[in-house]
């Protein structure tokens, strides 16, 4: 049989009511703590942020690891086939309308233009031919 032993179980009560009252006021400091931090923003003179406004370049300098990779890239296709020659522009000038990007070579575009000056020149030739 079990004898009861009520003095014990009121300390353990009281044991747990007074870990949990510790416990409370604890959380409650520390919090009370944190809350009365200052933020710990790095201070800095007002004189290097300010300036007149002036009209120009704004250069920006970023340094980094890795590569520049674009966001979009255009591809320009050419109307007719050929091998690139010349690239007169470096990467990331600005361009117009008018701009040349790059110098195309085919021979056998030239060869056929050469064709079509000779005939035109033997057309004139004739005409003036017929002329005389």
């Amino acid at each position: 049989m079990d004898i009861a032993r009520p003095e014990i179980a009121r300390q353990k009560r009281r044991r747990r009511i007074l870990y949990s009252i510790v416990s409370v006021l604890a959380l409650s400091a520390v919090t009370f703590g944190i809350s009365r931090l200052k933020p710990a923003l790095p201070t800095m003179d007002s004189a290097a942020f300010t300036d007149t406004v002036k009209r120009g370049q704004m250069l920006r300098e970023v340094r980094g690891n890795g590569t520049l990779v674009p966001e979009e890239i255009r591809w320009i296709t050419a109307t007719s086939a050929g091998s690139v020659e010349n690239i007169p522009l470096l990467p990331g000038e600005i361009v117009k309308a008018d701009t040349v990007l790059v110098e195309l070579s085919n021979p056998l575009l030239e060869q056929e233009t050469f064709e079509a000056e000779s005939q035109w020149k033997a057309a004139e030739s004739q005409l003036e031919r017929l002329k005389v």
